[in-house]
């Protein structure tokens, strides 16, 4: 299972924007074949981050497998 919280640990430093978070999403999910994602926390506050952040992240996550 990939969780946001791992991901943000290990990329979070290198991210600057949603945009950035939703595609190293989409890459981690193609390179590990995870078949679950997990939002277990908030994303950073990033200034392109939409109100309805969570179902574009699990789109991300979806559109990857």
């Amino acid at each position: 299972m990939l969780s946001l919280s791992e991901l943000l640990l290990r990329e979070g430093d290198s991210l600057s924007s949603f945009q950035e978070l939703k595609d190293c999403i989409q890459k981690t999910a193609v390179e590990t074949r995870e078949l679950y994602f997990q939002v277990d926390i908030e994303p950073p506050a990033y200034s392109d981050r939409p109100s309805d952040w969570h179902e574009q992240l699990n789109l991300a996550f979806e559109s990857a497998r």
